[in-house]
């Protein structure tokens, strides 16, 4: 039994079709990124972001796009995570970084794509009634998230999304939407 999902999403701009590193995408929708190859696909279901790769190119490539790469800092961060409050998910863990999202979100009744599809519609509505990203999405397509099946699987989720912001050298956050995991769901 699932007790609970590890999610993670990023922003516009932030993991790109073509990533330098490696992508889970099978396409470049865009002809201006395309010009720096086509999608590199990955087989693996592990994170390749700790991947050395060249930051002047993911540069040029970030600068063909229709938009600015988003960043979540200050109060666009703070809408976001106040925005979940009113979700009917429990969230027992969240980390809002610059450029993307952990959470530990316990099992629902909808299946996780339609959870993080709310998630994100619901950050992306609170972002636009401040005024914020009126013209685009401030999210990529999709996300990454694995089931947690056990109480050790899902303290483990928690502890790395609790201590994520402080491994970028962030201070550690404390969100109100997020409620104590006491061992079952």
């Amino acid at each position: 039994m699932t007790l609970g999902h590890h999610c993670t999403f990023t922003t516009y701009g932030t993991w790109l079709p073509n990533e330098p590193r490696g992508s889970w995408s099978q396409y470049v929708a865009s002809w201006d990124l395309y010009q720096f190859g086509p999608a590199t696909k990955v087989d693996t279901h592990r994170s390749v972001a700790h991947r050395p790769f060249n930051r002047d190119e993911k540069r040029k490539m970030q600068d063909a796009l229709a938009h600015p790469p988003v960043k979540l800092i200050g109060e666009q961060a703070l809408v976001v995570a106040t925005s979940f409050a009113e979700l009917p998910y429990n969230i027992y863990a969240l980390a809002v970084m610059p450029n993307h999202l952990h959470l530990v979100v316990g099992s629902a009744d909808r299946s996780i794509r339609q959870i993080i599809g709310h998630i994100k519609s619901t950050a992306t509505r609170a972002l636009r009634e401040q005024g914020w990203f009126e013209d685009h999405s401030p999210w990529t397509a999709g996300g990454w998230n694995v089931r947690l099946y056990s109480l050790q699987d899902m303290r483990r989720a928690i502890a790395y999304v609790e201590n994520n912001p402080e491994r970028d050298g962030l201070k550690r956050q404390r969100w109100s939407c997020v409620k104590g995991y006491g061992g079952g769901d």
